[in-house]
């Protein structure tokens, strides 16, 4: 009966051997260093900016300075005459005078229609334009492009490069295989048995 409970014990510890040859476990982190790089960096800055300058601008003029021409005159005396009638006593000279004023106005502006003297004259008139101004700036930036780990397993330390912080602890895989001891040769044909075809 003892034999049996060994040979039913060392079976169960060898199939426990072989389901133990690789399984996950966790290990405690000791340290992180981030692995950092300075990476060059192009970017556009851009802003509005007040521009001050002149601006050409066409304006057509029709006063010349000429002569005072036959419809101004005649637009004065007209209105001088119909204003006297209108009015009476000091009213009348009043009513004359502003009516030869508004007749002459009538009659100019009748004499610069018909000479057709308008003449066109170039202007720089003062102008402010909002304009935007841009430039390129290189900078120089810090990346993160892994994280070395140093983590404990066993009583012994290791280091890894990741690419993440993995936190306190690590999931680790655990390989287990003996190095020494009585392993069983292969399965095949036995040296020196025969061989056949």
């Amino acid at each position: 009966m003892k034999k049996l409970a060994l040979i039913v014990a060392s079976l169960m510890t060898a199939g426990s051997a072989i389901a133990a040859e690789q399984f996950n476990d966790r290990a405690r982190v000791i340290n992180v260093r981030p692995i950092q790089e300075r990476i060059p960096v192009s970017r556009e800055e851009c802003w509005n900016d007040t521009e001050r300058g002149y601006q050409e601008r066409r304006v057509t003029r029709s006063d010349t300075g000429a002569s005072i021409g036959p419809a101004t005159v005649l637009g004065a005396i007209v209105g001088g005459v119909l204003g006297h009638q209108v009015g009476g006593g000091r009213g009348k000279d009043a009513a004359t005078a502003g009516g030869a004023v508004v007749g002459g106005l009538i009659g100019n502006q009748a004499d610069r229609d018909n000479r057709g003297d308008r003449y066109t004259e170039v202007e720089r008139v003062p102008v402010e334009r909002n304009v935007e101004r841009c430039r390129t700036v290189n900078e120089v930036r810090e990346a993160t492009l892994g994280y070395d780990v140093e983590y404990e397993y066993g009583g012994r330390r290791f280091t890894s490069r990741m690419d993440r912080d993995p936190g306190r602890d690590l999931r680790v895989s655990v390989n287990v295989q003996p190095i020494e001891g009585n392993e069983l040769p292969p399965r095949g044909p036995r040296p020196g048995a025969p061989v056949y075809r």
